[in-house]
């Protein structure tokens, strides 16, 4: 018999205009938020890209990494979610913070991604549901159908038992640390110089 979570059921906002703000989520099955801490080193990492940024939530579960980012005066967020109550939670937290500038989409994140975009995004988190080998899916997508412009910033949450994650020789590696079972991953994407052929 699984052992039921002992979760607030509640996410806080660590930084920005929104800090300390604590926002309901739903207590799903594979929902596993990123912890202060994990997020506090990503956001430490990343402080001075995030205002003004297009950012994109592959995985988006509890938001907290989305929500984040806002927080942080991103310029636009787009929420992947397949679970439809966590997709709803989703929204009504966006409604509760009177943000406009974010977009919930409530499918298949592989699927969603591999329609391809309009308009890339400057950050990226990739955060699945462990053992499921989603990560990889998502990176070959990403590039296969453009969701990423020049420079854009790449974080990446696994299992800490993938020692090594395949990624493509644009993807630069900028950080990497561990956290009791996840590894947690910063990339940035860059196009090849075709000028200096």
């Amino acid at each position: 018999m699984a052992k039921k979570k002992t979760s607030s059921g509640q996410v806080r906002i660590i930084s920005g205009q929104w800090r300390s703000r604590k926002l309901p989520i739903h207590d799903l099955e594979g929902l596993r938020p990123t912890t202060d801490r994990v997020r506090e080193t990503l956001f430490n990492w990343i402080a001075s890209d995030v205002r003004g940024a297009r950012v994109l939530d592959c995985f988006a579960g509890s938001g907290a990494l989305s929500l984040e980012a806002l927080s942080r005066y991103a310029e636009f967020a787009t929420m992947i979610e397949l679970q439809k109550d966590a997709a709803n939670q989703l929204k009504q937290n966006l409604t509760t913070l009177q943000c406009q500038h974010a977009d919930v989409i409530n499918g298949d994140s592989l699927q969603v991604l591999a329609k391809g975009t309009q308009h890339g995004f400057d950050i990226v988190f990739i955060d699945p549901p462990f053992r499921k080998e989603l990560a990889t899916k998502a990176i070959d997508l990403l590039m296969t159908h453009h969701w990423l412009n020049n420079n854009a910033l790449i974080y990446v949450e696994t299992e800490s038992e993938i020692t090594a994650l395949p990624v493509p020789a644009s993807w630069v590696p900028l950080k990497e640390k561990q956290a009791g079972q996840v590894t947690y991953r910063l990339y940035q994407y860059q196009t090849p110089d075709t000028s200096a052929q």
